[in-house]
């Protein structure tokens, strides 16, 4: 079987900014690092903007001095793209909503919900709660009130209600406008998660 011949890439690889937030991370000052590796500022100064490559020597040190691995410095990120109206449905109960899932299926962190509320539509009768430390709603367009134990809440664009995850509550759309609002669960709640 033959190899494929591939060109290398003649891009840089940006490590830079990686190496200085890691120094930031370490509450570390340019010269502290200086005197730690026995690197000059300037050399690290130049480093960080990506204006110069270090040595393999002087990138081990750095990264000891730095408490990070090589590897952590050319891994890609972990993203993840939803564009509008594509996230996966969840069916969270309720009369008159679309919900859709925004961040990954496997981000345990937190989950975001986007949701569309038709006029008039309302979240179950009695009130529940959801798996989760710290939910937030925000109103992006519309109106909504959101029933709680003990009080209620009357949102408009623009307002964000955080409040505890477990503590039983409900919605309702009381107008004739749809309303646009994300849902924000930290960490993610357990099973499919949300409201």
């Amino acid at each position: 079987m033959k190899a494929l011949p591939l060109e290398p890439s003649t891009n840089p690889v940006a490590i830079g900014s990686r190496i200085r937030a890691a120094r930031q991370d370490q509450r570390l000052t340019i010269e502290q690092v200086a005197d730690a590796t026995g690197l000059t500022k300037g050399f690290l100064s130049r480093v960080e903007r990506d204006l110069t490559s270090p040595s393999v020597a002087s990138l081990v040190t750095l990264c000891q001095v730095l408490s990070i691995s090589i590897g952590e410095l050319f891994a890609v990120p972990e993203t993840h793209l939803s564009r509008k109206g594509e996230g996966p449905r969840i069916s969270l109960g309720g009369e008159g909503i679309v919900e859709r899932l925004l961040t990954s299926r496997s981000e345990r962190r937190l989950q975001i919900l986007a949701a569309t509320i038709e006029p008039y539509g309302r979240g179950e009768t009695e009130l529940y709660a959801v798996d989760c430390d710290v939910d937030v709603l925000h109103i992006i367009s519309g109106e909504l009130t959101l029933r709680m134990t003990q009080e209620s809440y009357d949102l408009t664009a623009g307002d964000t209600l955080s409040f505890p995850g477990r503590e039983p509550h409900s919605w309702e759309n009381r107008s004739a406008q749809p309303v646009e609002a994300l849902w924000i669960l930290v960490p993610a709640a357990s099973g499919s998660g949300g409201n």
